[in-house]
């Protein structure tokens, strides 16, 4: 049997399939080419060591990316590329899949809708009786350590889609995931307030930078 490190991507893929390619080789299938000094794969190579891993990668800011050597326009335009095709497909995927939303599938959408962004923005998931997702709104957005939210609004909005239950989530822009004081009163006052409309909030989950906190997990909900 052939040594699968020593096939390109491409050809591994081939192959193989997709899921035997490394993060290493994945990057190098996108980007096709490395620096005048290294191989596109040694090029990879040293981007997730630099930035640690591809979430790293694809998160990090247009002044960091261009701290890198090999690193131009065109470069820094592929990979936000990537980035932004992941969050868009998530967000049709949650709308699409046939199967019930699962606690899994939740994380990684709401991971790629509200892990980069740099102010505070609150996004609610609204289902069916079934979990299944009807529709997923932005509906607040704030500042870089706030937002304010307005639980009549998200009920106005449950009773327009004939939701049955719904799903809060919001961003730390710091990056540290953990709840504060202010997240678990107004987690509190939406779900006294969607109680009056017979509809359930199933979690609400902060998404920090490679992390998340779910109310749901920690029995607060």
């Amino acid at each position: 049997m052939e040594n699968l490190e020593a096939l390109m991507p491409r050809e591994k893929m081939q192959r193989y399939g997709i899921g035997s390619l490394s993060d290493i080789e994945l990057l190098a299938l996108f980007l096709r080419t490395g620096t005048r000094e290294k191989s596109v794969m040694g090029f990879s190579h040293d981007l997730l060591r630099h930035f640690g891993s591809l979430y790293g990668l694809l998160s990090a800011s247009e002044e960091e990316m261009m701290q890198v050597d090999g690193i131009g326009l065109a470069k820094f335009a592929q990979l936000k590329g990537i980035a932004e095709l992941a969050r868009r497909y998530f967000s049709l995927r949650v709308l699409a899949d046939e199967t019930l939303l699962s606690p899994e599938m939740t994380r990684e959408f709401l991971q790629s809708q509200l892990a980069d962004e740099e102010r505070e923005v609150f996004l609610v998931i609204f289902l069916d009786n079934q979990h299944k997702v009807l529709k997923h709104s932005r509906l607040f957005a704030g500042t870089l350590s706030h937002v304010e939210v307005h639980p009549r609004e998200i009920v106005r909005e449950a009773i327009k889609v004939n939701a049955a239950a719904l799903i809060l989530a919001h961003n730390h822009p710091s990056g540290n995931a953990e709840p504060s004081k202010s997240d678990r009163l107004i987690t509190e006052r939406v779900v006294k307030c969607c109680q009056f409309m017979d509809v359930r909030v199933l979690d609400h989950l902060v998404i920090g930078r490679g992390e998340y906190v779910s109310f749901a997990e920690r029995g607060w909900i």
